[in-house]
């Protein structure tokens, strides 16, 4: 590469215009030293109202932190909440679904029991006859027992109905099942005393008004033989109508008295021969 010469004239026109921008340039820097007034300090009420707002800026934020703090705490109390409230209301759920089973399984026994108490109904009136007839019955036989058995039995015999009652209102008060039972229980005691060989110690009301200590021996509900007074005394008794009868039998006391010790004193068993009486 070839150098070209430097002309004279153009190089010093560039020095020229190189100096007139400089000369422009301090120029335009002193105009701008000139034009700007210098700054002034900060007031004093400047620096407290900015120190006013930074602290309520600082407030504000506190404030908001602590309402976010609150927030999240309650936020999660209330979670808690809606979890045991819904825990209970699935229990609540549970509970009326197993409430209305039993309902339902109620219901039901009580159509069951409805039907039942139809079908009773429909055969309470044929039991209800039959069942005073046996009371009937029973306050007949109460009246040929011997008065040891009737005494025995009173409790069940004083719950029979009165028949004379007002509109039969004495056995309405008794169920049909209750009325039943009495009669089965006075039946009961009777066949046991019937199927037995009693002795028993009575005090006797003889014929002239006397009473004596005797031993009577019973052979069921029919028939009673006692004897006392060291064989003097004696006497028959068996069932009438009307009720039991007692009659003298004195002739007959030896028999009486080993007929009962038989059974008293466990003698030898032999044939004894003993007045009856039939009504």
């Amino acid at each position: 590469m070839t150098n070209r010469p430097t002309n004279p004239r153009r190089a010093s026109w560039r020095m020229t215009l190189c100096s007139v921008v400089a000369l422009l340039g301090i120029s335009a820097q002193g105009i701008a030293r000139q034009q700007l007034p210098p700054a002034a300090p900060p007031s004093a009420a400047r620096v407290e109202a900015a120190r006013s707002s930074l602290d309520r800026w600082v407030e504000t934020k506190q404030v908001l932190s602590r309402e976010s703090r609150d927030w999240a705490l309650g936020k999660e109390l209330l979670a808690d909440r809606i979890a045991l409230l819904e825990k209970e209301i699935a229990t609540l759920r549970a509970r009326e679904a197993e409430a209305r089973g039993s309902i339902a399984d109620a219901d039901r026994k009580r159509e069951e029991l409805l039907a039942q108490t139809g079908r009773l109904k429909t055969f309470a009136e044929p039991a209800a006859g039959i069942v005073t007839r046996l009371e009937g019955r029973t306050r007949e036989l109460l009246k040929r027992l011997p008065e040891r058995l009737r005494e025995r039995v009173k409790p069940l015999s004083q719950r029979l109905p009165d028949p004379d009652a007002k509109d039969g209102v004495d056995a309405k008060a008794r169920s049909l099942s209750e009325r039943f039972q009495n009669v089965v229980g006075i039946l009961n005691e009777v066949n046991k005393f019937n199927r037995e060989i009693s002795v028993e110690s009575e005090v006797r009301t003889l014929p002239d008004g006397s009473a004596v200590q005797v031993t009577t021996l019973y052979v069921g509900i029919g028939q009673a033989y006692y004897a006392g007074a060291n064989g003097t005394v004696a006497g028959v008794g068996f069932a009438t109508r009307d009720g039991w009868t007692w009659q003298s039998a004195n002739a007959a006391a030896g028999e009486i008295e080993r007929a009962i010790a038989m059974l008293e004193k466990g003698q030898l068993a032999e044939y004894v021969r003993l007045p009856i009486r039939i009504d």
